[in-house]
């Protein structure tokens, strides 16, 4: 079978080179395409085509390096060289050694090393970056298999070594730079919830995991979370937040809860002057429930099938009242329905195991009952907020929570965490979505105002 063949040669450009090449790989392919596998080059030739190319370029940037002389720190004397010393570095196209001299003053005898290179420097960042990347988005495992597959890694691609260079970074990402001074904000919403993951830790099962996003009426969205009980400071996360957003003296916040007073807490130590709203996402959760029960009352008797009517008339009702800022009058349409609850006496359910419709509405409603009278001082007449364009409820954070948190540390993962290493991996996680992860890592929402709804574009 006829072949052709090329050789892939790096010719230096700069002002001292003398133009001379160094061939890096010889690269053979069949003449013909009867075989589509043929076609260009695989996997593992553009792999060794890269390694190469760095070894290449590693070893002239040390020879450039080496030049350049330090003078002594202790006496400032001249410096002459010593001897060699090799680095070995873990970069995204394979290991490389890196040839750097020592030198010795000759005046006072000290050793110094190259000038301006970093010690114990054993990776280049952007690799620590992608390892930290890859494991905020999936397993440890997973995320080395990946690397290996793609990248000429030879050295740092073992699980562990992925989970330590994240864990590395996570620590750092506890204390974020200042934020960069973007357009101002009339106005931010910043909503807090709560999840569980499971634990590892001795006498706990789940551990609380906050959450949340900060978001501006333009549709810049930032998210930040913390393990509960860790040091790192919630309340800093989100002044950080809202300050990269655009956060100024005049700017209107508005906090949204699910009614915890802990969370409202955390809120009114970040700066949020006016009391945090009720958000509308866990009323209606509550009030679907009750719907959902009510219309699964039996109909055997007429008296059942009256009462079963007024029962989803005034549950519509409530909801109505609810939504409107009428939550006083709640207790309305509750009373009228607890005056009927007594036509389902007796009723036994269609299997054994079942639990009685009847009793489950009866369960859900003392429940709301018991909820509003709790939260009466935090509800708004959220109608009038949704007519205005306002925001009523943190559905969003609900979604902020299941792609932050649930995808990769609790749903159909059999794992448990440390505290710690929760907290931290979190803290990866955060940065990736802000987009905030070193250069080349994009921000991964879209503008809320956009063409498409403001969602994660990935796990």
């Amino acid at each position: 079978m006829a072949r052709v063949a090329w050789v892939v040669r790096l010719v230096g450009t700069g002002a001292d080179s003398d133009g001379q090449g160094t061939d890096v790989m010889e690269i053979a392919k069949p003449a013909d395409l009867r075989d589509i596998a043929n076609l260009g080059l695989n996997l593992a030739e553009a792999k060794e085509l890269l390694a190469a190319i760095q070894r290449e370029v590693v070893a002239a940037q040390a020879r450039e390096h080496a030049v350049r002389r330090p003078t002594c720190r202790s006496c400032g004397g001249v410096c002459h060289m010593k001897d060699y010393r090799q680095h070995r570095i873990a970069t995204l196209f394979g290991q490389v050694i890196v040839r750097l001299p020592r030198f010795c003053c000759g005046s006072c005898g000290g050793v110094e090393s190259g000038v301006d290179w970093p010690s114990h420097c054993r990776s280049a960042p952007e690799l620590d970056r992608l390892q930290a990347h890859l494991s905020a988005l999936m397993t440890y495992r997973v995320a080395a298999g990946v690397l290996e597959q793609l990248f000429p890694l030879e050295a740092g691609k073992t699980h562990e070594t992925l989970r330590r260079h994240t864990m590395t970074l996570g620590e750092q990402l506890r204390h974020p730079p200042g934020a960069t001074p973007v357009t101002p904000a009339a106005a931010i919403s910043i909503s807090v919830d709560s999840t569980f993951i499971r634990s590892c830790e001795e006498a706990e099962r789940h551990l609380e995991v906050r959450v949340g996003n900060v978001e501006t009426d333009a549709g810049n969205r930032q998210v930040f979370g913390a393990v509960a009980g860790v040091k790192t400071d919630l309340v800093a996360l989100i002044g950080q937040r809202l300050d990269s957003v655009g956060r100024t003296d005049a700017t209107t916040l508005t906090g949204f809860t699910d009614g915890c007073a802990g969370l409202r807490s955390i809120l009114v130590a970040s700066g949020v002057a006016e009391p945090p709203i009720l958000d509308w996402f866990h009323i209606a959760m509550r009030l679907q429930h009750l719907e959902q029960t009510a219309g699964a009352l039996s109909t055997d008797t007429p008296v059942r099938r009256e009462a079963k009517a007024v029962i989803v008339t005034e549950v519509d009702r409530l909801r109505w009242r609810l939504w409107n800022g009428k939550a006083k009058d709640a207790q309305v349409s509750i009373e009228r329905i607890r005056k009927v609850m007594h036509a389902f006496q007796g009723e036994v359910a269609g299997h054994p195991s079942h639990v009685p419709s009847s009793r489950k509405l009866w369960t859900a409603l003392l429940a709301l009952d018991g909820y509003l009278v709790g939260q009466a001082n935090w509800m708004v007449n959220y109608a009038e907020r949704h007519r205005a364009g306002l925001r009523v409820g943190t559905a969003i954070t609900e979604g902020t929570a299941n792609f932050l948190v649930n995808r990769r540390m609790n749903k159909s993962q059999h794992m448990r965490w440390t505290r710690h290493g929760a907290d931290l991996l979190l803290q990866v996680r955060c940065a990736v979505y802000n987009g905030t992860f070193g250069p080349s890592f994009g921000q991964r929402f879209q503008i809320a105002n956009g063409q498409h709804p403001p969602a994660a574009l990935a796990a």
